[in-house]
């Protein structure tokens, strides 16, 4: 049991934004405890965490049917941000945290218990 988490680097993003979404990420209470209540972290559960790059959560489809991922960080910015995240995320939650293969064509399975997905930006945290 854990999480899978799909990270969209914006061009703008930097560091606090990695820092805080690892904080957050590592105390948010979704799981469920033995009432049934979502009152436990990924830290209290003890669980496994999967991050895989997705730069595609940044498309634009405001106009025509093509999507644009203008926002999307370029690799040279996105590659040492996604790997300083994972860092960060393993350091603040004390879970094992796999990763995908950044820019890699993967196929990625989900058994969503609940279901539960949650959106998390880190420029809306104000």
């Amino acid at each position: 049991m854990g999480l899978l988490i799909l990270l969209g680097i914006e061009h703008d993003d930097g560091d606090d934004d990695l820092v805080w979404l690892c904080r957050k990420i590592a105390a948010l209470r979704i799981f469920s405890d033995e009432a049934g209540l979502m009152n436990r972290s990924v830290q209290d559960i003890k669980g496994e965490i999967i991050v895989v790059s997705q730069f595609t959560l940044h498309a634009s489809t405001k106009k025509g049917n093509r999507p644009s991922f203008i926002r999307a960080a370029r690799p040279e910015t996105a590659i040492p941000m996604y790997e300083q995240f994972v860092k960060i995320l393993a350091s603040e939650t004390g879970c094992p945290v796999l990763t995908g293969e950044f820019g890699a064509d993967m196929k990625v399975s989900l058994l969503n218990d609940g279901p539960v997905t949650i959106l998390i930006d880190s420029k809306t945290r104000e």
